[in-house]
């Protein structure tokens, strides 16, 4: 365990008008912080995200599954500490996977996006075995839990400014949210918190406030979640990553309704909308 930053900090502002520009007076608003967060493997530098300073444990157990690098099993510590102008997370993972990670390793300076964002080649896009196939998940949970959902986002109700990335039970109930400036952050964090506490991919699903992108559909895969839900639009090769690894994808969710858009093989899959 570690420190970690304030989410947020306070910056004056006044109302802008389009007649006349600025007008009325200053008063304090909530900002979201955006700060360096530096994973160092093993002693050595390995990524500098852009993210929000909480939950960095989590991100640091998501972030190295979603990367491939190891497992809650493999990893034998997480230390958080201020470092210049940012955070530092340093994680020790076992000697295995520590070798394995060192043997590809790739430069990654200024990288602020996720573990596909850039790969060399092709080959190194994740490929996340297809998920096991879950139990149906009913359409109204889908509902239930885009009710709940602006509720368990106090960060984003303090500054408008942050993604959010929601687990949900199968009784429509979110189990956990994590909120975030990037928005793969977001999910690789909610992610390590569900492999921090042992959570079972059968168990739900994800819901996201973001871009439903391909990169969202491989994480999540990489989790092992049937299914994903978005807010947003998916793209085309979202759509195909969804297909290729079984995850049943809705988008484009709305209180009342949303889009289905299939898993394997274009099947509807066990959620429907």
């Amino acid at each position: 365990m570690g420190r970690e930053g304030e989410p947020a900090i306070a910056a004056q502002t006044r109302r802008f008008s389009y007649e006349s520009g600025p007008t009325g007076p200053a008063f304090m608003r909530a900002v979201a912080v955006e700060a360096p967060v530096q994973f160092t493997i093993g002693g050595a530098p390995h990524a500098v995200m852009m993210a929000t300073p909480q939950d960095l444990e989590d991100f640091a157990y998501g972030f190295l599954l979603t990367e491939g690098i190891a497992g809650p099993a493999d990893i034998r510590g997480v230390e958080v500490q201020p470092a210049a102008e940012g955070w530092r997370v340093s994680v020790a993972v076992s000697g295995e996977k520590l070798t394995a990670h060192l043997a590809r390793k790739r430069a990654m300076a200024g990288r602020t996006g996720c573990g596909v964002c850039g790969v060399e080649d092709f080959a190194e896009i994740p490929a996340p075995r297809p998920v096991a196939p879950t139990l149906a998940i009913a359409p109204a949970t889908v509902g239930a839990a885009l009710a709940q959902l602006e509720s368990r986002q106090p960060l984003n109700a303090l500054t408008r400014a942050v993604h959010a990335a929601a687990w949900v039970g199968r009784d429509g109930a979110i189990r956990l949210v994590r909120e975030d400036v990037g928005r793969h952050n977001a999910l690789d964090k909610a992610i390590g918190a569900l492999l921090r506490e042992g959570a079972a991919p059968a168990d739900g699903f994800f819901l996201i406030t973001s871009r439903c992108s391909f990169e969202m559909v491989v994480k999540a895969a990489l989790f092992g979640a049937g299914a994903l839900v978005s807010v947003s639009a998916p793209t085309s090769l979202a759509l195909e990553k969804a297909r290729a690894f079984g995850v049943t994808l809705i988008a484009v969710a709305r209180r009342d309704s949303a889009l289905s858009f299939g898993a394997a093989g274009g099947a509807s899959g066990g959620m429907a909308a």
